[in-house]
C-alpha cells in the first residue's frame, strides 16, 4: 500500500469515532485543510504581491503604451519595474501550483482498482450513501439525481455554485476596475476578458462532475477555503485576487 493511502487510512481511523462510515470522506476534507494550511504563508505572500501589482498597474499600462511596438524593450522595462518594486506578475500562481500534486495523488488513489497489486478497499468507502470512487455518471446509473447518492452530489454542486458566484462577482468587479491606458482607452482585449474570465469560476462544477467523489471533495474543500481566504487577505482590496486559480 502506498504511503499516501496509509495516510488517508490513518486519518480515517482517527476520525472514525466522530464520522463513522463517512470517516474516510472526513479524512479527505481534513487532509485538504492541512494542505491549504501548509501553503497559507505563500497565499499571504501572493496577496502582498498582487496588491503590489495592482499598485503598479498604471505604470505597466504606461509602459505598454510607450513600448507597445517593441516587445523586447517592453519586456525589459516590465522586468525592471517589477524588480525595482519587488513584485511579480505571477505572484498568485505558486500556492495553486503547489496544491496540484496533492490533488493528483488523491485522484490517482481513487481512480485505481488496485493498490500494490491488492484490491483498493478505499473505493468502497462512502460519503453518506455515495462511494468515494464513484463519479457523477455512476450516480445517474444508480438511483438518479434524487437518489441517496444523487442528493450527496446535489449538496456538493450547491456549495460549489455558491462559491463560484462569490468568485464570479469578485472577478467582475476586478475586471471592471482594470486601469485605462494613458490615452484613456482600455487595455487591449479587456472587453473580451471582462465577459469570459468571470465565467471560469463555474468551471469547477464540471470538474466536480467528472472526477471521483474523493477528488471532488478535495476541490470543494479547497475552493471554499480559497473563497474565505481571499475575503480575509484582500479585505482592504475587495476585488483583488479573484482571478487566481480556485484550488
Amino acid at each position: 500500500m502506498s504511503v499516501f493511502a496509509q495516510l488517508v487510512e490513518r486519518l480515517a481511523e482517527l476520525l472514525g469515532p466522530l464520522f463513522q462510515a463517512s470517516a474516510t470522506a472526513a479524512a479527505i476534507v481534513l487532509f485538504t485543510a492541512l494542505v491549504r494550511l501548509a501553503v497559507h504563508p505563500l497565499s499571504r505572500a501572493a496577496a502582498r504581491g498582487q496588491k503590489a501589482n495592482a499598485r503598479l498597474a498604471p505604470q505597466v499600462a504606461d509602459l505598454r503604451k510607450k513600448h507597445g511596438k517593441n516587445p523586447d524593450r517592453l519586456q525589459k522595462a516590465l522586468l525592471e519595474l517589477y524588480a525595482k518594486e519587488k513584485a511579480s506578475p505571477l505572484s498568485g500562481c505558486l500556492p495553486s501550483l503547489l496544491q496540484l500534486p496533492a490533488f493528483f495523488l488523491l485522484y490517482h488513489l481513487f481512480s485505481n482498482g488496485t493498490i500494490g497489486g491488492e484490491p483498493n478497499a478505499l473505493l468502497g468507502h462512502t460519503l453518506l450513501a455515495a462511494p468515494l470512487g464513484d463519479r457523477w455518471h455512476d450516480v445517474l446509473d444508480n438511483g438518479g439525481v434524487l437518489g441517496d447518492r444523487g442528493l450527496v452530489y446535489l449538496a456538493l454542486f450547491a456549495l460549489v455554485t455558491l462559491v463560484a458566484v462569490v468568485n464570479y462577482r469578485r472577478t467582475k468587479r476586478q475586471m471592471a476596475a482594470q486601469p485605462a491606458m494613458p490615452d484613456g482607452t482600455t487595455l487591449p482585449g479587456a472587453a473580451a476578458m471582462t465577459k469570459v474570465l468571470p465565467l471560469l469560476s463555474f468551471g469547477t462544477l464540471v470538474t466536480v462532475a467528472v472526477v471521483p467523489l474523493a477528488a471532488a471533495l478535495y476541490i470543494v474543500t479547497s475552493t471554499t477555503w480559497s473563497a474565505v481566504e481571499r475575503i480575509l487577505l484582500y479585505r482592504d482590496m475587495p476585488a483583488a485576487g479573484a482571478l487566481a486559480n480556485p484550488l
